[in-house]
């Protein structure tokens, strides 16, 4: 899971170094790329967590961060139409990632182990 947060925000932020360059993509583009690499980050980070209530609220973020990211990705493409396909692309791995990210939250809520959190 943590190559594959990593890999979601290195292929976000390369998409975001192609929009055009006018105030608006280098607006939007920043935001998603800052909320795709936090959400990378503070899954890594909850590889380390201190306490189940430290992994708990780290899971958290990533869970806000990558919502964020996914509404960045529909201000881009509602800007730039053309990106459809690409945003499509990344939409879906967001979407998939949010939705491990909830259903582990869910997991963790109940008093289970949320999977590995080696991975």
């Amino acid at each position: 899971m943590k190559e594959r947060f990593k890999k979601y925000a290195v292929n976000v932020a390369f998409f975001a170094l192609k929009l055009p360059g006018d105030v608006v993509n280098r607006n939007y583009s920043s935001q998603l790329t800052r909320c795709a690499t936090s959400a990378a980050a503070n899954y890594s980070a909850s590889l380390r967590a201190k306490s189940r209530k430290d992994f708990i609220n780290k899971f958290k973020i990533v869970e806000e961060e990558l919502d964020e990211s996914l509404f960045f990705l529909e201000l881009i493409l509602a800007i730039n139409p053309k990106t459809a396909q690409t945003v499509d692309t990344y939409q879906k791995e967001g979407n998939e990632l949010l939705a491990i990210m909830v259903a582990s939250l869910k997991t963790l809520r109940k008093g289970g182990r949320g999977g590995n959190r080696k991975s």
